[in-house]
């Protein structure tokens, strides 16, 4: 069984901040005392699925949970066991943000129990923190830190989508419309794809810190509390600029409403004035004896003049009217 196939990692935390490799044939050696075990795993690999099922301790509801395809953000709690699981932006190279990437959890506050299908740059912090010896020291602390991480990213994406929005609506006032209506969709659809998954998540932290966990201290509760202000703090702008961009929608179908107005109105005043003449050149162009000029050299301009004369008056009249 090769190690990189399926295990990302497995390591024990000290509780002094830092935290140690431990090889996959020591982790059924390893003991309370020893530290704080967590081993992050890709659920989609069978081995990492048989070894869930049948070697790793938990039940078969948490291991189904743990094996999950799709799973919106819950908290789940059976005495001391907690089931969670979370979403973060998607800040993978060549992805999009709004495509969340989950991580799911399992810990009784001795040991996690991590799986993931994508990488999740919150999980590099955290084990960015233990290299620097300055990570968590115990499981709560763990939750916190790797909620800390998944808010924090969210930070830039929420942030870029607001940059993008104003430059949109700037675009709107000064009457460039080129592509902006695709854009605005898809800011749009952007913003409600992250909001998908924001909202169950912040009814998930909600509920853990509610919880009753012998492992879960008063400290890292409030810590968690302010994790999840943050996070209500980006729904509510997810909710403004999803408001925004309707209402920038409304705005630019309004403008492009009043474009074809002035067009059309532009168009009517031109078919106004040349009606008359229309209908005059074409009484005069009739081929029938009698016509009156005929035989005069000054009759086309005699003609002209009196077209000239025509759509000064139209003008007059159309001034008068308020419609010019």
């Amino acid at each position: 069984m090769k190690k990189n196939e399926w295990l990302a990692h497995s390591i024990l935390i000290d509780g002094q901040g830092g935290a140690e490799a431990i090889a996959w044939n020591d982790i059924r050696d390893r003991q309370p005392e020893h530290g704080i075990l967590w081993v992050h795993l890709n659920f989609e690999h069978p081995d990492a699925e048989q070894w869930l099922r049948e070697d790793s301790g938990i039940n078969d509801i948490a291991s189904s949970a743990l094996l999950s395809q799709e799973s919106r953000p819950r908290t789940v709690t059976r005495g001391d066991n907690l089931l969670l699981a979370l979403r973060g932006v998607n800040l993978n190279p060549g992805e999009v943000p709004e495509d969340m990437v989950s991580i799911r959890i399992w810990t009784d506050g001795k040991r996690v129990i991590s799986t993931f299908r994508r990488n999740l740059l919150a999980v590099d912090d955290v084990l960015a923190q233990f290299e620097d010896t300055n990570g968590p020291t115990s499981v709560a602390d763990w939750l916190v830190s790797l909620n800390d991480s998944l808010v924090r990213r969210m930070s830039d994406t929420i942030e870029n989508l607001e940059d993008k929005l104003l430059s949109l609506e700037e675009r709107i006032l000064s009457g460039d419309l080129d592509g902006l209506r695709y854009q605005l969709a898809y800011l749009r659809k952007q913003a409600l794809g992250i909001r998908r998954f924001l909202s169950p998540q912040r009814e998930a932290l909600n509920r853990l810190v509610s919880e009753r966990l012998s492992w879960m201290d008063e400290l890292n509760l409030l810590r968690l509390r302010e994790v999840n202000d943050r996070l209500i703090r980006y729904i509510e702008d997810l909710d403004e600029m999803r408001e925004r961009a309707s209402i920038a929608q409304d705005e630019m179908l309004s403008t492009i409403s009043e474009q074809m107005n002035e067009r059309s109105y532009v168009l009517t005043i031109v078919a106004a004035l040349f009606l008359p003449l229309g209908f005059f050149t074409g009484l005069m162009g009739i081929n029938v004896g009698g016509m009156p000029g005929v035989e005069e050299e000054a009759g086309f301009w005699t003609v002209t003049g009196l077209c000239l004369v025509i759509v000064a008056m139209l003008g007059a009249v159309f001034r008068l009217k308020k419609w010019l």
